[in-house]
């Protein structure tokens, strides 16, 4: 390339950072990482009645949870108005602006009539025929006029770099307001000054902004600036391929994090949201994602959110083989959701535990709650697991458990070996399926039908424990 490449990602404060948001300031950052370029992080707050400080802190923060991290910003844009006012300026002056005195009811009105005649509306241009006496007129009324953008007769195409050549007939393209009457710049016309003095050289975006790109196009031309390349990203729909919103369960990146997604999984997952790297490969590092991603690879057609893919992702990324990391994950997420732990749970009992339990888990939430066995006497035994296993047959059940139990108290060491050898020796002595005895004393001591290995688990509460809670068991069956 010939420039060094500069992006940047620009939300606009107004609510929480959704996946949408996240995947395009994603595929930014791994451009310009890729490229050796700057990532740029740029606050669009001019809307200052729907703009908030909390929403900009919540955007900074998601994008530092994803481990987006950017090279300069954030810029805030209501910090920039001095700026945008000699620009404003400019257009006027070059005659590619005018001033509009039309008042919101004569607009209103025009529309109406453009409804009732069934036909898109289109500004008329009213105020730029108007004489140098009715503008002093408006002015002396205190009509205070907004700027808009005169657009010329033709037809623009911009060359996208995932769509192609993109052509769009003049006539179909508003006079649009640049600056409003209360003297705020609107988007499509900060958008282009800032995307001018920061220097962009690509802007990656959704494709919802196509309709915005020509405007932006013909404000560069009417500046004589170079024109950055665009790319304008896939949609992202929801599994019945409408458009991702709440009701398919679309939650900002905070909430993913509250569930117990990883970081890790979320960016691969959001990668593959309308990108491929070829092949089959589908569980990549951020090193791998920097070193395959190409503008070339970002599919044309719409993505489509699979939460079951997101979940099985996320489960792959548990049972990765670094203990350390799933610890130091999952007691940052403890912290986040502000859950304090017994104190007799210690770092070295979280990483026996945590790889036994993260085998069956999809997410951090369900690794605490499959935890909870382990850290509390209090359990709460599954009723169906005890309609299943106890109530055909009490009293042999119990026996069998009494077996088990003295077998136990008995054994020399206390481990998964030998607590598995003596659960062998008692069925193969009562001439019993395994599973006769398996399944009750799981739910004696863990209170649940399903977990890990069985033997695991005895080792891992202690024989102390495990003892105590066959015969409270025994007790519950009594009830």
């Amino acid at each position: 390339m010939d420039k060094k490449v500069r992006v940047r990602i620009a939300p606009s404060p107004t609510g929480a950072i959704h996946v949408g948001l996240a995947r395009s300031a994603l595929y930014n950052y791994l451009f310009a990482r890729k490229h050796g370029g700057t990532f740029i992080l740029r606050i669009e707050d001019t809307d200052a009645a729907r703009s908030t400080t909390e929403s900009a802190d919540a955007i900074i923060k998601g994008l530092g949870w994803l481990g987006i991290t950017f090279d300069e910003g954030p810029y805030y844009q209501s910090r920039r108005m001095d700026i945008y006012k000699q620009y404003v300026d400019k257009l006027i002056k070059t005659g590619h602006a005018y001033h509009c005195y039309c008042t919101p009811e004569r607009l209103a009105e025009e529309r109406k009539k453009a409804e009732a005649e069934k036909r898109a509306w289109r500004y008329d241009k009213w105020c730029l025929h108007l004489t140098p006496d009715e503008k002093a007129s408006f002015e002396a009324q205190g009509v205070k006029p907004a700027i808009r953008l005169l657009i010329p007769e033709g037809q623009t195409t911009f060359h996208d770099l995932i769509h192609g050549d993109i052509t769009r007939e003049h006539k179909d393209v508003d006079d649009f307001v640049a600056v409003r009457s209360n003297g705020i710049p609107t988007y499509n016309f900060v958008v282009v000054i800032d995307d001018y003095l920061m220097e962009m050289t690509h802007i990656l975006r959704a494709v919802e902004h196509i309709s915005n790109t020509f405007k932006q196009v013909l404000l560069y031309k009417a500046f004589g600036w170079d024109i950055p390349e665009f790319a304008h990203l896939p949609l992202i729909l929801g599994e019945d391929k409408k458009k991702l919103s709440k009701r398919h369960g679309a939650m900002s990146l905070e909430e993913f994090r509250k569930l117990g997604y990883l970081p890790d999984a979320m960016v691969n997952f959001l990668a593959l949201l309308g990108w491929s790297p070829g092949g089959d490969k589908e569980i990549m590092s951020r090193a791998e994602l920097v070193d395959l991603f190409s503008i070339e690879r970002i599919n044309t057609s719409n993505a489509v959110f699979d939460m079951q893919k997101l979940e099985w992702m996320n489960g792959e990324y548990l049972r990765a083989p670094d203990t350390e990391k799933l610890l130091s994950a999952f007691q940052e997420w403890l912290q986040s959701q502000a859950i304090t732990l017994p104190s007799e749970c210690s770092a070295d009992f979280l990483s026996k535990a945590l790889p036994l339990i993260a085998e069956r888990s999809r997410t951090l939430a369900e690794v605490y709650d499959s935890l909870f066995p382990y850290l509390s006497e209090d359990l709460v035994y599954d009723e169906k697991g005890v309609e299943k296993h106890f109530r055909k047959d009490p009293d042999a059940v119990k026996e069998r458990l009494r077996l088990y139990r003295e077998r136990l108290v008995a054994l020399s060491e206390f481990n998964k070996e030998t607590t598995e050898e003596a659960l062998r020796q008692l069925i193969e002595e009562l001439g019993i399926k395994a599973g006769l005895l398996i399944h009750p004393v799981r739910l004696a001591v863990t209170g649940r039908t399903v977990g890990p290995p069985l033997f695991d688990c005895l080792e891992l509460l202690g024989r102390d424990r495990v003892l105590a809670r066959l015969e409270v068991f025994g007790d519950y069956v009594e009830e």
